[in-house]
């Protein structure tokens, strides 16, 4: 009886393998609308080809690659070919394995599609058995299994698929080493890797998404056979810059644009490689905060006030920036800025400008903190802290200007801080380039000539009064400064610069 139903189930796979994108469309249930799937125009011409046998049923195209924008349905596409390459094309003991960057992502993705239409179609889910990281077909022995970027665990496979979810965030030395482990194998006929990704970061000087540029350049180069398609060299790649699927509307492109970075937008919606620097934010932006009837404030005794310093001793420029947290509107409102430039035969004098303009502003407005570099200014702050103005540390290390960065980012594309028209910010404004990091952008320069200090030294202010003022925390004092005396207590300093 069992022999009587593996020679039915062969049979019935062998006449499906003729026909792989029927198979898809009459066996095949979306998960999602509980109906069989339509595959778009970009769909089917990609399996098209990816099944294409050559006189001695070899695969044409052992490498593959569909890259199309955002929410594309790759998964999905990665899932559908991770079940008919297996099922259809591996014969006995077939492997089909799910690779991402981690396990959970393995298992999330690719994987989970993979899982979810077997579970959602009633003649795999007949013949399948599914555990949260593999599917099996005991009939056949066939299995597809998901795998993070452990490149051990991966030595000794033998794929007929190997499916690679996002190739532009392999990185790592592991990540490569695992690429290489998966390698199709020559030992059967029917053996590819199958990568579903959009763009990455252009690699040139970079170690970023190596893998997937090398691939991309590689797949111009060949004829292209219909519409973003190109197929030569063993390589089949789709790679789509407009979108492709019926759901990606005009009104989602609109709402991406607004939501996403410009940089993120050319590269997740428009499937475009991009640097890890871009604008840091649109100039239009920082004009729609910029208040025509707005000027900086003298002074204000009832005003409490954050300030950052970004100083320099030669060459680049000194900025002071001073800002206050607006509870009647819940935004920042820059108050008033100073710019230094030293030269290198005349280097700023930081007793008669820096520590003379801080005095200053501690005496016309509510001081809550003094943000600073202690690279340039650990003596002058020192010296200012006993004259009780509240010096606060803020070392520019990557995850410091990362935070300070991506608030500043978010307040000028919410619109959410208030400046006074002034050339010289908004120049510097226009001069910053943000720099991609995991967390969020990193303010830097395109130039070494540029001045973008008082960008920096706002980015460190807004922190603050966003940070303290939205929670109305209370002042932070450095215990060492009063243990040694140099300010005065923490219950007095509270009372002098607290809240409104």
């Amino acid at each position: 009886m069992r022999a009587a139903a593996a020679k039915a189930m062969r049979e019935e796979l062998a006449r499906w393998r003729a026909d792989p994108v029927r198979f898809i469309e009459q066996v095949m249930i979306n998960p999602e609308t509980g109906k069989s799937f339509e595959l778009f125009q970009a769909e089917r011409d990609f399996f098209a080809h990816a099944w294409r046998l050559d006189d001695d049923g070899r695969l044409v195209y052992p490498e593959q690659c569909f890259s199309g924008p955002k929410k594309t349905g790759k998964s999905a596409i990665g899932g559908m070919h991770l079940i008919t390459t297996t099922l259809l094309f591996g014969g006995r003991f077939a492997e089909g394995y799910a690779l991402a960057n981690d396990l959970e992502q393995a298992q999330g993705r690719v994987f989970q599609s993979a899982r979810r239409i077997v579970e959602a179609s009633p003649l795999l889910c007949r013949i399948a058995e599914i555990t949260q990281s593999r599917i099996t077909f005991p009939q056949t022995g066939a299995m597809i299994q998901a795998i993070g970027s452990d490149y051990a665990s991966a030595a000794g496979a033998n794929p007929v698929i190997s499916s690679f979810d996002e190739l532009w965030a392999y990185t790592s030395e592991r990540s490569h080493r695992l690429w290489d482990e998966m390698v199709p194998s020559p030992v059967r006929k029917v053996s590819c890797r199958l990568v579903t990704t959009y763009a990455g970061f252009s690699a040139e000087g970079t170690s970023e998404s190596t893998l997937l540029e090398s691939l991309y350049k590689r797949g111009l180069q060949q004829p292209q056979i219909a519409p973003n398609l190109y197929a030569g060299d063993g390589l089949l790649m789709a790679w789509h810059h407009e979108p492709v699927a019926p759901w990606q509307t005009p009104a989602w492109l609109a709402e991406m644009r607004r939501s996403l970075r410009p940089n993120q937008y050319l590269r997740m919606i428009e499937n475009q490689f991009v640097t890890t620097e871009s604008s840091f934010i649109d100039l239009a932006w920082w004009d729609a905060c910029t208040d025509l009837g707005a000027h900086p404030l003298i002074t204000d005794r009832n005003i409490l006030v954050w300030v950052g310093v970004d100083a320099s001793v030669k060459r680049d420029s000194t900025a002071i920036v001073v800002v206050t947290w607006d509870r009647n509107i819940n935004k920042v409102r820059l108050i008033c800025h100073r710019i230094f430039q030293p030269t290198k035969d005349n280097p700023l004098d930081f007793e008669a400008t820096v520590e003379n303009t801080l005095i200053e502003l501690h005496a016309r407005f509510r001081v809550r903190q003094v943000f600073y570099d202690p690279f340039q200014m650990q003596a002058t702050a020192q010296r200012l802290l006993k004259r009780g103005i509240p010096m606060m540390e803020f070392t520019q290390t990557p995850n410091n200007l990362t935070d300070a960065s991506q608030n500043l980012y978010e307040l000028i594309k919410g619109r959410n801080i208030i400046v006074y028209p002034d050339d010289e910010i908004r120049r510097a404004v226009r001069q910053t380039v943000g720099t991609e990091m995991p967390r969020g952008w990193k303010i830097s320069k395109d130039k070494q000539r540029y001045k973008i200090d008082v960008v920096v030294a706002m980015a460190m202010a807004a922190l603050g009064a966003v940070q303290q003022g939205i929670a109305n925390a209370p002042l932070i004092v450095p215990r060492a400064a009063i243990i040694r005396g140099m300010m005065p207590s923490a219950q007095a300093l509270a009372h002098r610069f607290g809240g409104y």
